[in-house]
Order: structure tokens, then C-alpha cells, then sequence
């Protein structure tokens, strides 16, 4: 069952996003197994924002495990995912039309 994850990351910066993804995609393991998509911002208090799609939540979770070092390598502030689930993910290219 496909999960949406999002991370509220307080004092979270674009710059430690940023160099934490480019550690991500230049890992052997990128892209990880049940990715869906990924959407990340400011989260307008002063921390970032990143909001996943996954096929389960095992697949999150694995991933997690595998990204954690390279968040602190970047300096990434300690952040607990929240997982619910989702009834439906429509992509754009999918879509008929």
C-alpha cells in the first residue's frame, strides 16, 4: 500500500538539503527500491519541508536506513518522518488526456 512520508525538519536549510541530495543520487543504492516521488521547500518558519511517496512503507524505511548517514553528513537537524496512508497517487504522465 503506498505511503505518503513527510518530514518537518526545524532549522532544516536549503543548503543542507541540497548537498545531502547530491550524496543521495550519487549513492550505488539511488534511486531506492519503491520510490514514487519527492517534493522538498521551505516550510515558512525558518525549516525545510520534504514530503516522499512511496509503495509501502518498508520501502521508506529501508531507504531511511540508507540515507540516514548522508544527512549527517550534511548537518541535517534530527527529524522524525510522519507515515500515513495514501489512497491514491496520480502522476501526471499517467494521467489520460
Amino acid at each position: 500500500m503506498a505511503v505518503i512520508v513527510t518530514v518537518e525538519i526545524p532549522g532544516g536549510t536549503e543548503e543542507q538539503y541540497r548537498e545531502s541530495s547530491r550524496q543521495m543520487m550519487a549513492a550505488e543504492w539511488f534511486p531506492p527500491a519503491g520510490f514514487i516521488a519527492h517534493a522538498a521547500g521551505p516550510d515558512g518558519s525558518g525549516g525545510w519541508r520534504v514530503v516522499d511517496f512511496w509503495e509501502s512503507e518498508e520501502d521508506f524505511r529501508a531507504f531511511a536506513e540508507h540515507a540516514r548517514p548522508l544527512f549527517e553528513r550534511a548537518g541535517s537537524p534530527t527529524a522524525v518522518p510522519h507515515v500515513q496512508q495514501a489512497v491514491n497517487v496520480m502522476l501526471r504522465g499517467e494521467l489520460p488526456g
